[in-house]
């Protein structure tokens, strides 16, 4: 016989999760315990920073992340976290301690009262055990919802006297030891329709989807491309987390806009839209209009069935994303219509004190190391950023597609604990950055070489664009004057300091990204704007 620990920590080293990023309390010491000397702990100051922690490193690393909270109210404080985790389709395996079960009926403290309710709506799967025997089995269903499409978290609370109760044998040794394979193949039958729309179609358009990059679809996208001659944009940036094809691509034209007017259009003209890897649309905010251009019909691929439902317009084919990719380079021909023109350069920003944030991301596009991976949380700077990096890899931009504040700064963290050898720049507002600001703690405690990028405007930007688009006036709470991330970063021990012009920052940059030993901070004043390029 094996206790329900020894059981759990076996399951989680065969599916190579030994790395935990949590924020302990009571009701977790009798798991972490004489901690096994394989398993590395990352703790965070604050639960909405250990998920996002997790998230990234999760996405980065390929495989399932975990993070471990404390009951109720770190479940509560997490819950920002899991929403973006749930809209990045992260695989991540949330654990979090709860009461001895003699005391919860009598709901003594830190209970937490119907343990999967709270996490349900944004998670695939929330759980707590019926019986101590059943931890092991419930922690292994959890990591199989996780890691199958459409990725995301589950949830399993588990009561602190559970750890030491001994399972079953049989129990115990089928669950460490079984694969869940979940990648079902989209329908062939439909893909050839598919295939016979994009070659008699008179001007088609590819809309490369955050989903591409995961799994593993980006090289047969580009192909099915260039093999077609298709313009392609990437979805809304408001919901795509990373990126599904090369941006400095001669066929990549952009980021379509995030609003139901502009995206039809921006595809005026387009007799076929293809949509890969994206739900149809991540529309914010609200502008109404025609959901497609006349004359245009819409085919969305995707893993995600409830993607594919919900979607307002078009015809949808549930599959892995990069068989489907394949399957339909396989079904097309090479095409004979004309490319199409490759979009211009994005003009030098003018020279202005403070400068401005395209000037910023212009400083960050000249110093940008090859290998590099941008984790972005900057809404005023999300598309100039893009438009001037032009990022070509796999694998190099993360972004919290949920929305939720406080993913940047600590899924940075994450990032660069699974990708060690790629310089990771966190390109962040010092708004956004005091949601997980305890994540500089982190950083700076476990030496993770990230360079923190914070773009300093003393207000939410944002905001302020938004409330002039809906017409509210006199809002307040939208300034946010005198914070001092250089100041604050030093006082979590991580070396900081301020650059005010675009050369200084180019310098300060190509110094920064490379052979860093631990993290820096860089803080830049900018002028007040939304910046598109």
């Amino acid at each position: 016989m094996t206790t329900a620990r020894d059981a759990t920590f076996d399951l989680l080293r065969r599916h190579r999760m030994t790395t935990i990023f949590g924020n302990p309390g009571s009701t977790e010491l009798p798991m972490l315990k004489d901690f096994p000397d394989d398993f590395e702990y990352v703790l965070g100051l604050q639960e909405l920073v250990v998920i996002g922690m997790a998230d990234g490193f999760a996405q980065a690393s390929g495989t399932v992340g975990h993070a471990n909270l404390h009951t109720a109210p770190g479940v509560g404080n997490a819950m920002g976290g899991i929403f973006n985790a749930r809209a990045n389709k992260t695989p991540l395996l949330v654990t979090a301690g709860q009461q001895v079960r003699a005391q919860m009926t009598m709901e003594a403290n830190l209970t937490n009262r119907d343990a999967p309710v709270l996490p349900a709506s944004h998670t695939k799967w929330s759980n707590e055990p019926p019986r101590a025997e059943d931890v092991p089995q419930a922690i292994a269903r959890a990591i199989h919802h996780a890691s199958t499409p459409p990725k995301g978290p589950a949830f399993v609370s588990i009561p602190m006297d559970d750890w030491n109760i001994e399972v079953e044998d049989s129990l115990a040794r089928h669950a460490r030891l079984r694969v869940v394979h979940g990648r079902p193949g989209p329908s062939r039958a439909a893909l050839s329709e598919v295939a016979a729309l994009l070659e008699q179609a008179r001007r088609p358009v590819l809309i490369a989807g955050p989903d591409i990059d995961p799994s593993g679809g980006w090289n047969a996208a580009v192909e099915l491309a260039e093999k077609q001659h298709l313009a392609v944009w990437a979805t809304p940036a408001t919901g795509g987390g990373r990126l599904g094809f090369p941006e400095n691509h001669h066929l990549f034209q952009g980021v379509l806009p995030p609003a139901i007017a502009a995206v039809s259009n921006v595809l005026e003209g387009h007799d076929l839209i293809l949509v890969i890897g994206s739900s149809v649309f991540p529309y914010y905010p609200y502008v109404p209009g025609e959901l497609l251009p006349e004359g245009a019909r819409l085919v969305q691929i995707t893993s995600d069935p409830d993607e594919a439902a919900r979607a307002p317009m078009g015809d949808a084919i549930v599959g892995d994303v990069a068989a489907a990719i394949a399957t339909l380079l396989e079904l097309v021909g090479t095409s004979t219509r004309e490319e199409p023109d490759p979009r211009p350069d994005p003009a030098v920003p003018a020279t202005s004190s403070p400068i401005s944030g395209s000037a910023a991301m212009a400083a960050l596009s000249a110093a940008w190391p090859t290998d590099g991976i941008a984790v972005l949380e900057a809404p005023s700077s999300a598309l100039a950023l893009r438009n001037r990096l032009r990022l070509d890899r796999p694998g190099s931009y993360y972004f919290g597609a949920g929305g939720g504040l406080g993913f940047g700064i600590a899924s940075a963290v994450g990032v660069q604990m699974a990708q060690p050898g790629r310089p990771v720049v966190c390109v962040l507002g010092e708004g956004s950055a005091q949601y997980g600001i305890t994540a500089l703690w982190t950083a700076a405690t476990y030496k993770i070489p990230v360079t923190f990028l914070v773009l300093r405007n003393d207000e939410y930007m944002i905001l302020k664009w938004f409330a002039e688009l809906e017409r509210a006036h006199g809002v307040p709470g939208l300034a946010v004057p005198g914070i001092d991330m250089v100041a604050i970063a030093t006082a979590y021990g991580v070396p900081s300091r301020q650059v005010t012009t675009a050369e200084e920052l180019e310098a300060a940059l190509r110094d920064e990204t490379t052979g860093l030993m631990g993290p820096r901070l860089l803080e830049v004043p900018v002028a007040t704007g939304m910046w598109l390029d």
